[in-house]
This record gives C-alpha cells, sequence and structure tokens, in this order.
C-alpha cells in the first residue's frame, strides 16, 4: 500500500513538473510572437517614411524671401535644402508622401514678375544658368505631382498656380543686339492649376511676317487663347509629360489626353534658348494668399 502511494505522488509530481515546463514553453512562444508582432509594426511605420525621387544636381531655386534680391540656391547647396533653415519654411520634404513641398505666398518677385514663386529652375550645367537648349536640341520633362493646398479668392474659387513652365532666354548677343538690360524672353509654355483642372497656355505670334531680330522682342509674342484638359485632377497626384523637338511641343497629362503644339509659332520659336522649371508659381496678391505644391518625381532628359 505505501508503495502505491509512493509510485501515485511521484506521478503526480512528474505530471506537475511536465505541465509547468509546458505552460512556460507556451508562454515563451507567445512572448517570441508577440515580440516579432512588435518588430514587423515597426518596419510597416518606417516602411511609411519615404524619400522624393527627384536629383536636384541640375536644379536651383528661388523662394519668396530676400533683400534686396528674392534668394535663389542653385546646386551644391541645394542639395541639403531638408536641414537648410532658409529653405526649409518654402521647400521641404513630406516624408510620409514621399514628396517635397514648395510652399508660396505673395511676397518678393523676381525681376519683370509680379507675383511670388518657390520654383525649381533647370540647370543643364550644374550650377550654371548660361547653358541652356533650343527646340531643335529638343527636351522632355516628366514630373508626378499634386496640388497639396491652395487659398481661395473671394468668388471663392481657388486662386491660380502655374506648376510648370518652359522658359525663353537670350544669349548674350542677342540682348545686346535689341539693347535688354537682361537675358528675359517671353515663357512658351505656361501650366496651371486651375479649379482642379490642368489648363495649358502658349505663345504665339503677333504677325508671321515678322523678321530679323524684331522676333526676339516680348511684344512680338501674344498669349493663345490656352487649353484646358478634360481630367479632373483636383488634388490628387497626376503625371504631366512635355515633350519638346524641332517645330512641335506636345503636353500630355496622365498619358491620357495630349495637347499638341506644331505651328508656325512653335516652329520660329528655335530663335530662343530655354529651360525647364517646376514648382509653385502663385498666381495672386491677394493677402493671405498661399499655395503649396508636392512634387514626387522629376526626371529631365536632352
Amino acid at each position: 500500500m505505501l508503495k502505491k502511494a509512493t509510485f501515485f505522488i511521484l506521478l503526480l509530481l512528474s505530471t506537475t513538473l511536465s505541465f509547468g515546463q509546458l505552460v512556460e514553453s507556451s508562454g515563451n512562444n507567445t512572448n517570441e510572437l508577440l515580440k516579432e508582432k512588435k518588430t514587423k509594426k515597426k518596419k510597416k511605420k518606417r516602411k511609411k517614411y519615404k524619400l522624393p525621387d527627384i536629383d536636384l544636381n541640375n536644379w536651383k531655386v528661388t523662394i519668396p524671401i530676400g533683400d534686396p534680391k528674392v534668394i535663389e540656391v542653385s546646386p551644391p547647396e541645394i542639395l541639403d535644402y531638408a536641414t537648410n533653415e532658409t529653405l526649409k519654411p518654402y521647400m521641404y520634404n513630406d516624408s510620409t508622401r514621399g514628396a517635397i513641398v514648395f510652399h508660396a505666398y505673395p511676397s518678393k518677385t523676381t525681376r519683370n514678375t509680379k507675383y511670388s514663386r518657390s520654383e525649381l529652375r533647370e540647370q543643364m550645367v550644374s550650377g550654371e544658368n548660361n547653358v541652356n537648349w533650343t527646340f531643335e536640341q529638343g527636351g522632355n520633362m516628366k514630373v508626378k505631382m499634386a496640388m497639396d493646398a491652395v487659398s481661395r479668392a473671394e468668388n471663392g474659387k481657388y486662386h491660380k498656380v502655374i506648376i510648370a513652365q518652359i522658359h525663353g532666354r537670350l544669349t548674350n548677343e542677342q540682348r545686346d543686339r535689341i539693347g535688354q538690360k537682361d537675358n528675359n524672353a517671353p515663357p512658351i509654355l505656361k501650366v496651371y492649376w486651375q479649379d482642379g483642372k490642368i489648363r495649358v497656355k502658349t505663345k504665339v505670334l503677333k504677325s508671321q511676317n515678322v523678321i530679323d531680330d524684331a522676333i526676339l522682342l516680348d511684344e512680338a509674342w501674344d498669349d493663345d487663347k490656352g487649353y484646358t484638359f478634360k481630367q479632373k485632377v483636383g488634388f490628387g497626384k497626376f503625371t504631366l509629360e512635355v515633350d519638346v523637338e524641332d517645330g512641335k511641343m506636345v503636353v500630355s497629362l496622365n498619358n491620357q489626353e495630349f495637347a499638341v503644339y506644331d505651328s508656325t509659332s512653335i516652329k520660329r520659336w528655335n530663335i530662343f534658348e530655354n529651360y525647364f522649371k517646376v514648382g509653385n508659381y502663385l498666381q495672386t496678391r491677394d493677402e493671405g494668399a498661399f499655395a503649396k505644391v508636392r512634387v514626387y518625381k522629376l526626371d529631365v532628359s536632352h
């Protein structure tokens, strides 16, 4: 009888120890699973932070402050825009969306203009404004962007913003020949964000008979009537592409709608040098107005 009692006690202790080990093992497995889940969550959170796909080595930026002139930052300084205290209010990362935000409001303006901007200007040679391209040489710019926020006018409509341009430029020789103080020439292309749609405006010759250096003058050119794409982009992402070759310019939206320009005016534009611009050129001086434009990806080729 004593032997049987001893056997049952030993069996009970063995079972208790085994169960305890099982519980401990189960608890360890649960802890490991919880740790693994937490690690995965942290990795997922990290993945949410991303940077824009933009190489700024061939771009300078103009921001709406400065005294006496507006501030312009070229490479290599622009590469540190994220930590540049002067640039940060006007050009900064939205790392949750993977975009650079360009912020502008009515303030200081560049020469020959009345509106303020936070806008990139192409530099074919890093840090140099004097090397540009012609329509004969051609160029392509593809940019993924979105309107982040924009103020409204008194009539309730959103303020207009120029989000991309092809700007003309006189060579030094052309500038001197017509007696102009700077190298500024008209922009052959302006792309607007207007009430949630993309609108394009170009320049046309007032007279097809203009000859010699008269074609270099601002007064030789006028704005066309403009074209508004049918798609409404609102505040969502969209892709804008501008493709230029000798005598032809094509502007496309999301690779679905195309505005084609191949008039005599476009063919004769080859007399000018050009450079691409992209960002935020706010088209108002209304008190309290502002705009913020997100740029996710920017590619240029020639």
